[in-house]
């Protein structure tokens, strides 16, 4: 496994990080596409560049959409288009006590309540009082000790949240007005998305997120959580999605065709034309590695600054 970001370590033995630590954390719910493969790419990419650490991690929490074999299908067409990840694949699935702390951690500050409320009736209520889509705060003053089966929310602040996004620019955002009260731990115990994500990436010493667009508004609330749970906040750098000719993100849910390592050249010659790198025609049909170490040695991101969508 190529490692280009190894630790360096003191004269006393003590190994230290690389400044910059970048990771991609796909969910395990089918094989990779295009759009999936981009994310990656630029993340790696962006690692690389900055002679960084780039680590894999398999957002496997909810079991309920795990399809069987994904993950390891996953891990195979990264290596066969050379994105080599350092140290060992981190499962979310493997880190619930992890999540777990954190919970008591914000419990102890008096920010969570149990929320019984369901689905369809939120929707009811949504459909009855337009405005924004925001939970109402029916269960924010019920005790953590309620019996019956219920969701675990984090009460928000009437104060604003701010970041600058590398490509995207300055973001500010009122949690509790375009939020509200968001799930941390859902009524079928599956850890939520935002705490999950925020935890692991503080474990594992993540310095930027780079990511998809259509995670942009995710990330207030993930440093909302980092504020909350005494964690460093990260950098960010959200890239544009993938689109079908209707104008749909490539995903599961719109039968994206996965990519075929057997084609890795041309894909990944595809991709960096996607992300903006203008590549030399010369290496189109050129091997993975040397492609790469083309990409590597001129990345630059931003070409793709303001861009929400790139059509395929």
């Amino acid at each position: 496994m190529q490692d280009p970001g190894r630790n360096s370590r003191k004269a006393d033995g003590v190994i230290t990080p690389p400044d910059y630590i970048g990771r991609f954390a796909p969910s395990p719910t089918g094989p990779l596409h295009l759009g999936s493969l981009y994310a990656a790419l630029a993340s790696y990419l962006q690692a690389r560049s900055k002679k960084g650490k780039w680590l894999l991690r398999i957002d496997d929490l909810d079991s309920f959409r795990n399809v069987p074999g994904a993950s390891d299908s996953i891990l195979k067409t990264l290596e066969a288009y050379g994105l080599h990840w350092d140290h060992d694949v981190v499962y979310q699935s493997q880190q619930i006590e992890l999540y777990n702390s954190a919970l008591e951690q914000l419990h102890q500050q008096q920010l969570l309540f149990p929320c019984i409320c369901t689905r369809k009736g939120l929707i009811k209520y949504h459909q009855k009082n337009p405005g924004p889509a925001i939970y109402p705060g029916f269960c924010r003053n019920k005790s953590l000790s309620e019996n019956q089966p219920h969701a675990l929310r984090i009460k928000t602040e009437n104060s604003e949240i701010t970041f600058t996004d590398q490509l995207q620019g300055g973001v500010i955002e009122n949690l509790q007005q375009v939020h509200g009260d968001f799930i941390l731990k859902r009524k079928d115990q599956v850890i939520a998305y935002q705490l999950a994500v925020v935890v692991d990436d503080h474990t594992q010493r993540i310095t930027e997120v780079v990511r998809g667009i259509d995670l942009l508004d995710s990330t207030t609330r993930q440093i909302y959580l980092q504020q909350k749970l005494g964690f460093k906040q990260l950098h960010y750098l959200h890239i544009p999605v993938i689109v079908d000719k209707q104008g749909c993100k490539l995903s599961k849910q719109t039968f994206a065709a996965a990519v075929d390592p057997k084609s890795a050249s041309s894909t990944l010659h595809k991709l960096l034309i996607l992300l903006k790198q203008s590549p030399p025609d010369e290496l189109n049909k050129a091997p993975v590695a040397q492609q790469l170490d083309w990409a590597i040695e001129n990345w630059n991101p931003n070409p793709l600054k303001k861009i929400r969508a790139i059509s395929q």
